[in-house]
């Protein structure tokens, strides 16, 4: 479990493609040894499960499932990746409850700046627009964040400097690929209450 709130990001150096999925290299400062191998560790929002480390590089195996729920089907090397390790017994939770679990693939149709925070324009696929909830949290890329406006099709953000900062929300431009992770607990309110009808 983790709570959408990035300290640390890492540089995709390798991409070995496998039949029925993929391991991919991420190289960080974050500090592991042998005995973190087996933790679980949030990219760009997907809840990976680390298998070796060596030398600042993790490595994750990604099943066609995962590819296929994710933007990594598109990734490439020396792409920013956010990452976030687990939530420990007694944290504090400053963004919201993040399972890793990605619903979706969004895509970014503008970006404005006003005044010094940035203005993100989502689009989502239809299907998952019914879940989109005004002022509820929503989890991009890993980031924790929240609805400002629901749209035709998707979804607007703001963002502000310190986070715009941190993430790799700096490195990406109109037309880009993200993960979407919808809230968990509005998914379950809402299907609570489809079961009740």
């Amino acid at each position: 479990m983790f709570n959408g709130i990035i300290f640390n990001k890492g540089i995709v150096k390798k991409i070995l493609k496998r039949p029925k999925g993929i391991n991919i290299f991420i190289q960080s400062n974050i500090r592991l040894s042998k005995k973190d191998i087996g933790v679980s560790i949030a990219c760009d929002g997907v809840c990976l499960t680390l298998i070796t480390i060596n030398n600042k590089i993790m490595e994750f195996y990604l099943s066609n499932e995962t590819i296929d729920r994710s933007k990594f089907r598109f990734l490439k090397i020396n792409e920013q990746i956010n990452l976030e390790m687990p939530l420990k017994y007694g944290q504090k939770i400053s963004g919201h409850i993040c399972q890793g679990h990605v619903d979706t693939v969004g895509k970014i149709k503008n970006i404005k700046k006003i005044d010094k925070s940035y203005l993100f324009d989502f689009e989502i696929p239809l299907k998952e627009r019914k879940n989109i909830i005004e002022k509820a949290s929503i989890c991009i890329n890993g980031i924790s964040l929240t609805i400002s406006k629901v749209t035709k099709k998707g979804f607007q953000i703001w963002v502000i400097p310190h986070t715009f900062k941190l993430t790799n929300l700096s490195k990406i431009k109109q037309g880009s690929l993200v993960n979407v992770e919808i809230d968990i607990l509005s998914k379950y309110v809402k299907n609570f209450f489809n079961e009740k009808k």
